[in-house]
């Protein structure tokens, strides 16, 4: 069982509500720091925000759909890390992927990733609950093939759900250690959150943080 500290440095500390306010991506930067997570995660438009000196700022780009040109997608990053983000959780464009067009995806994937330059961090979000197996696996590849840091299962804003204990198992054996895998969508206890680390997860999109930590204490 995890430690609820080593926990913590697993948790991208999420607040993405488009109805968001300063103030409340204030108090989320606050929480995290008392929390101990590695990073929050806000929208680009929160950007930048001040945060404690440990705590690491991620955002998204492509977010929710990811269904926008892969050069929007690079300048919305490009502008992202301007602003201040070390990370970026970008969206792929899931239809590339539900049709097969897995050499547009790597493409896509590798644009935003020359905007998102080392030792900043690239997540590609595939959205896997929309996705079968087959393009699961692909997707992932595709992640790999362009350089990406991690590979996320979720913006947890699509109707097909969240994130799996299956999902990240298959992609976890898929990229084989050489990326991260962040379970997100749909966490919301510590044995959900244990079980998606013992799948394979080495970061977790959580905005139950403080609830989640607590059930450790």
């Amino acid at each position: 069982m995890l430690t609820r500290s080593d926990l913590a440095q697993m948790i991208d500390h999420t607040l993405l509500k488009p109805e968001a306010t300063a103030a409340e991506v204030a108090a989320l930067a606050a929480e995290a720091a008392a929390l101990g997570t590695y990073s929050i995660c806000v929208s680009p438009s929160q950007l930048p925000v001040e945060v404690a000196a440990d705590v690491h700022v991620a955002t998204v780009v492509g977010f929710p759909s990811g269904a926008v040109k892969a050069e929007i997608k690079a300048l919305e990053a490009a502008r992202a890390i301007a602003d201040g983000a070390e990370e970026v959780d970008m969206v792929i464009n899931i239809a590339l992927a539900k049709e097969g067009r897995f050499e547009e995806l790597t493409a896509e994937i590798a644009a935003v990733r020359e905007a998102v330059p080392a030792p900043n961090i690239l997540k590609v979000i595939i959205e896997s609950a929309a996705l079968n197996d087959g393009e699961i696996v692909a997707a992932c590849k595709a992640a790999a093939a362009a350089k990406a840091d991690f590979v996320k299962t979720s913006t947890g804003f699509h109707p097909a759900g969240g994130a799996t204990v299956h999902a990240v198992s298959l992609m976890s054996k898929t990229v084989g250690g050489s990326l991260g895998v962040k379970a997100s969508g749909g966490i919301r206890d510590a044995a959900t959150a244990q079980a998606m680390v013992e799948a394979g997860a080495t970061r977790l999109g959580l905005s139950a943080s403080r609830a989640i930590l607590e059930e450790l204490d």
